[in-house]
């Protein structure tokens, strides 16, 4: 693991970029992969008899 200071360089680093915080891409990605799970699971059982 790389040390703490590295990490916090790099988050400061990607902080000034214009476009949306981590928090907002976080979000977005948790929601894609909860859709895609979702319909996995709803989907999943139209296959059975």
């Amino acid at each position: 693991m790389p040390h703490p200071s590295l990490l916090l360089a790099a988050a400061e680093e990607t902080a000034r970029d214009g476009g949306p915080g981590w928090i907002l891409r976080t979000v977005i990605i948790g929601g894609v992969l909860g859709a895609v799970l979702l319909a996995w699971f709803l989907l999943r059982g139209y296959g059975q008899d």
